[in-house]
């Protein structure tokens, strides 16, 4: 059982707290420049995820780099997140939201981010590329040749699927046909 949209705050954004392991989110339409506390902040939509995203202005320090300052270019990139425990608020560690990875990066990089207070040193943060694995090819179509030299009724049976008409039928008959010859090696294997 995955307990993590049991962690979600009673909240209209992403925190920190929820991220107990990492989460990979996909931009979605929708984001915003929105105002929080009386300061203008980045509100970020995630496909299938029903809160905003406030990104910390260290870490839209990294999304401006990496991805430029268009937040409508974004949509359909992806992002990881984690909760840094070490992020403080005043005095005290209270943890907070980080990017490890990016797509639409070709290699590591080393962002300049702001560090919190004023005359604050300049963070170096590094981001590694993210690979969004690639969703597995169809199964090849079977030709209905394949169909009737076939005799595995799993392949048959995955094949069904997205077939055109003819070899559906043929695969049908087919999945029968393999059904009545087991069916007949049983009778005679207990008629012996």
């Amino acid at each position: 059982m995955d307990i993590t949209d049991a962690l979600a705050p009673k909240s209209d954004q992403l925190d920190a707290v929820e991220l107990v392991n990492p989460r990979t989110f996909t931009i979605d339409t929708g984001s915003r420049l929105g105002t929080r506390e009386g300061a203008t902040v980045a509100e970020i939509r995630f496909v299938g995820f029903p809160r905003w995203w406030r990104p910390s202005k260290g870490m839209l320090d990294v999304l401006a780099k990496c991805w430029g300052t268009d937040g409508k270019a974004w949509v359909g990139r992806s992002v990881t997140l984690y909760n840094d425990p070490e992020v403080t608020f005043g005095k005290d560690k209270v943890g907070g939201i980080r990017i490890s990875h990016l797509s639409h990066i070709d290699g590591p990089v080393t962002v300049a981010i702001r560090g919190r207070g004023q005359g604050a040193r300049k963070i170096a943060w590094p981001v590694k590329p993210l690979t969004i694995a690639a969703p597995p090819p169809p199964p090849a179509a079977m030709s209905l040749e394949d169909v009737a030299a076939t005799t595995d009724t799993d392949t048959l049976r995955t094949a069904w699927q997205g077939s055109p008409p003819d070899v559906r039928a043929a695969i049908e008959a087919r999945v029968a046909e393999i059904a009545a010859l087991a069916q007949g090696d049983t009778a005679q294997t207990g008629g012996e």
